[in-house]
């Protein structure tokens, strides 16, 4: 039996979302699409001005949005963010780890330094924020969604990305795990996996590369990456955004603990 229009399974009016490293990227995108379903989005980035762009653009299209600045390395403002939204919209439902940096290092280069700021912000950030929404979540009563960013990398290793490959696929790990405990309370849990997406980030990473080569970012990948994708482009941020609107709708209530890759078919070839 269908139950509902499609239109109502993925309306989100009445949810209150959290979308760590909202400020840019994958998750200003995530931002984006959650307040057109109707949710009430809260930005948290360290990058304050980041986040407050993202949510004047949320509020230009009429959603309903804040910015905090919160470091997802710290307990403290984890716990904080979340009794906040709690406090000021009545509930939490949907969260969104999104929140990670991914410098490139060969191995043999690695520090303990770069090692620890990787799974600090990439691994240990998910789980308190994780931790602390749940809480409030069980609290509740109303159960919710977590949605962790993950990577094709947690699959597929990645010359000079050992330690961002390593955070990731404790990630998934974290993720079926949190889905197994979590889901007593209806709170399911999931990742996404992306391929190569274009974002500001991915061009100041490559800057490296392709300027002494003399070539221009788009020539870099077409020599290297568009080969790769079945699909013949690289992703957009949207392309996980919609995904990410996917898993926190009706349309998901029977997900938890899965792992959905969108690369545009990287991962086959």
């Amino acid at each position: 039996m269908i139950i509902g229009s499609v239109s109502e399974l993925f309306d989100l009016h009445g949810k209150a979302a959290i979308v760590t490293g909202g400020g840019s990227g994958i998750g200003k995108a995530i931002s984006l699409r959650l307040a057109q379903a109707g949710a009430n989005v809260t930005v948290v980035d360290i990058n304050e001005p980041g986040a407050i762009g993202t949510i004047e653009e949320i509020q230009a299209m009429g959603g309903k949005a804040q910015a905090v600045r919160a470091d997802v390395r710290s307990s403290s403002d984890a716990v904080q963010v979340c009794q906040t939204v709690m406090e000021k919209l009545g509930r939490l439902d949907i969260l969104v780890n999104n929140a990670g940096i991914y410098p490139a290092l060969p191995i043999l280069n690695l520090t303990e330094d770069v090692w620890e700021n990787v799974m600090g912000i990439n691994l240990k950030g998910a789980l308190l924020f994780s931790q602390a929404a749940a809480q409030q979540m069980i609290k509740a009563g109303n159960g919710g969604r977590i949605i962790n960013m993950a990577s094709l990398e947690a699959i597929h290793p990645v010359v000079m990305h050992s330690h961002y490959g390593a955070s990731k696929a404790g990630l998934v790990m974290l993720t079926k795990s949190l889905a197994l405990e979590l889901a007593p309370h209806k709170i399911m849990v999931n990742a996404i996996a992306p391929g190569v997406i274009w974002t500001a980030g991915l061009d100041q990473q490559l800057r490296g590369f392709y300027e002494p080569a003399g070539m221009t970012a788009d020539q870099l990948l077409q020599a290297t990456v568009y080969p790769r994708v079945p699909a013949g482009r690289l992703g957009e941020p949207d392309d996980i955004a919609k995904v990410a609107l996917f898993l926190a709708s009706k349309a998901a209530d029977y997900m938890t603990g899965d792992v959905i890759v969108v690369d545009g078919g990287y991962l086959l070839t």
